[in-house]
């Protein structure tokens, strides 16, 4: 293949869950990879589409069980190309977005090896597709912040919470379940109005997605209907407000929040 030659890396996104929201290009790379690195945020639907010959190793990183940590990623990425193969790193999402890319770019290009990148379907993208409602609306919202709120063990959690208030703005926040009540403490200390309407989507696109609603001083007790391992992204914002879904899924997650509330 012309753009994947013996010994030349990508790193490819794998979307939010759904194998129909892989790109046709992933799909591509997927099947020509001799060996295929991935995260743990890789579901098995995707996986099954790796071919039985290709080699499958797992480097997953979940927060407080990692099993490699970033270095011995790419060591493992480059010596993978040296030895002549097609390596693809299978990510979570998008590569670009809180995907630590750049440090496997940089120590392919350290080594003198070929790397690209082919993007994913973002969660924040996909979550918003499945809660029938715009990251972005005119007179309403016209910025997207992502924010990250994982952190290294001990450290706080520093972020420039006034601009993260805006009313202008919809707030997506990756792997911050754990951080919610002090997310929500935080914004509504920065001036974001307590009543800001919340998103918490957990297992976006796949068949076990939900989709919870409610205000964002209820952020930190929505959160706690949530298992440990279940990956969720928090939107927060006035557009999310706006979202409109079937009546059985409004009944089955809007009505019952409100109740608990």
């Amino acid at each position: 293949m012309d753009d994947f030659p013996a010994g030349s890396v990508w790193l490819v996104g794998a979307g939010p869950g759904d194998p129909e929201l892989l790109t046709r290009k992933a799909e591509r790379l997927i099947a020509a990879a001799d060996i295929v690195f991935y995260d743990a945020l890789v579901g098995p639907a995707i996986l099954a589409m790796v071919p039985v010959s290709t080699e499958l190793t797992s480097v997953g990183k979940r927060s407080g069980r990692h099993s490699k940590d970033q270095g011995t990623i790419d060591s493992l990425i480059v010596a993978a190309a040296r030895s002549g193969k097609r390596v693809v790193r299978l990510k979570g999402g998008d590569p670009s977005i809180f995907g630590r890319s750049t440090e496997e770019i940089d120590a392919c290009r350290a080594a003198g090896i070929a790397v690209h990148i082919c993007p994913g379907i973002t969660a924040a993208s996909a979550a918003a597709a499945s809660g029938l409602i715009s990251l972005t609306l005119r007179g309403l919202s016209r910025r997207l912040t992502l924010v990250t709120a994982h952190l290294r063990a001990g450290e706080p959690l520093s972020l420039d919470w006034p601009a993260l208030a805006a009313p202008d703005a919809t707030l997506a926040v990756y792997m911050g379940r754990a951080a919610a009540p002090e997310i929500a403490r935080q914004l509504i200390a920065a001036g974001m109005p307590a009543d800001t309407p919340v998103m918490i989507a957990v297992n976006v696109s796949l068949p076990t997605e939900r989709l919870i609603t409610g205000r964002l001083d209820a952020l930190g007790f929505l959160t706690r209907t949530i298992g440990d391992k279940d990956p969720a992204l928090l939107l927060i914002g006035e557009a999310v407000g706006a979202r409109r879904l079937p009546a059985e899924r409004r009944s089955c997650d809007m009505a019952e929040m409100d109740t608990r509330l």
